[in-house]
């Protein structure tokens, strides 16, 4: 009813590890082939000092291929990719091979790899003549990142895309910790009331924080979350232990979230659910590129209401009512 026609749709499956890692993203678009590839350990015995020394430092080194992109992908083109890895996603820069038809290598860092180094990246792409490699070297996170959105404006840019076809994804095995460098402390990745998946329960328990893994699930249409949802914990203890890796002391889960803990004495049956995004699903369907296209009465940039002009002045009485203030300043 959709479609308006018979589809006979597959489902896949994909762990979050391999989504991230092959994709740079957990709602990857499975339209078109194009893959991220790791070039660490080639990259590491390298002289070009800004890949060696990211993989000494703990990061990574990743590549995609732009298929048959030699003739389009000036230098103008890839320094506005360069720009965008960098001001969007903390990227430190963006290096790149153009293979031309006749095998030659074009590059600011070829001068960096002896043939046979080179050879071994071409060989681990899959790269061919005509074809042009970008490469990013950062930490896991920011690579992932960059070379996922860069992916995706490749597929545009090269109308890899098929924009007719419907691929459906769930992602599952999402992490439960996410480490937060700035903090110096452990984060839920989601949320902390999702349940552990039963293989990694020993682990947990046992003190384990990282490669934890959830029992989340999310619906992902060409790129596109449409739905997404978990088992979550029924648990005391367990829920217990969760808020004591997120550096949260006894007093303060009390304090927060007390009643939560309390009502699961009275016994939690193990439950969980799905959420769909309607409006996004549209979206998808109706080959839109903005949730804003589908939905009534749609704020803008600035979160406005065009219809309602919304935000609008609040009075004072009501202010008053919910004990509020304002210190808003008018320009006299």
């Amino acid at each position: 009813h959709v479609t308006r026609e018979e589809a006979n749709y597959t489902f896949e499956r994909m762990p979050y590890a391999v989504a991230m890692g092959e994709y740079g993203s957990d709602k990857p678009d499975l339209r078109f082939e194009v893959k991220l590839k790791d070039i660490s350990d080639l990259a590491a015995k390298s002289s070009f000092k800004a890949f060696s020394s990211t993989v000494e430092n703990g990061g990574i080194v990743k590549a995609i291929v732009a298929p048959k992109a030699f003739e389009k992908f000036s230098r103008k083109l890839l320094g506005e990719y360069e720009d965008y890895a960098k001001q969007y996603f903390g990227a430190k820069g963006m290096a790149y091979i153009k293979i031309a038809e006749n095998g030659e290598i074009s590059s600011p860092i070829a001068k960096f790899f002896r043939e046979e180094e080179m050879k071994a990246i071409l060989d681990r792409t899959g790269a061919e003549a005509g074809d042009v490699i970008l490469i990013i070297a950062d930490r896991v996170k920011t690579v992932h990142a960059a070379l996922g959105a860069l992916r995706l404006r490749v597929g545009k840019e090269l109308g890899l895309i098929d924009r007719n076809a419907y691929k459906f994804l769930w992602v599952v095995d999402f992490p439960m910790f996410e480490y937060d460098e700035e903090e110096g402390r452990y984060k839920a990745e989601h949320h902390p009331f999702t349940s552990i998946k039963e293989e990694d329960m020993e682990k947990f328990l046992q003190g384990q924080t990282d490669n934890i893994r959830t029992d989340t699930y999310d619906l992902v249409l060409n790129g596109s979350e449409i739905g997404g949802g978990s088992i979550r914990i029924s648990n005391t203890e367990i829920q217990a232990k969760v808020f004591e890796r997120l550096s949260l002391s006894p007093e303060e889960a009390k304090e927060k979230f007390g009643f939560f803990l309390e009502a699961f004495q009275y016994g939690a049956p193990p439950h969980g659910g799905l959420a769909f995004g309607i409006d996004r699903w549209l979206m998808v369907m109706l080959k839109e590129e903005s949730i804003r296209d589908v939905i009534p009465f749609p704020k803008t940039n600035k979160g406005q209401c065009l219809m309602t002009e919304a935000p609008g002045k609040v009075e004072e009485k009501q202010l008053e009512e919910l004990f509020l203030c304002s210190t808003f300043q008018e320009e006299q």
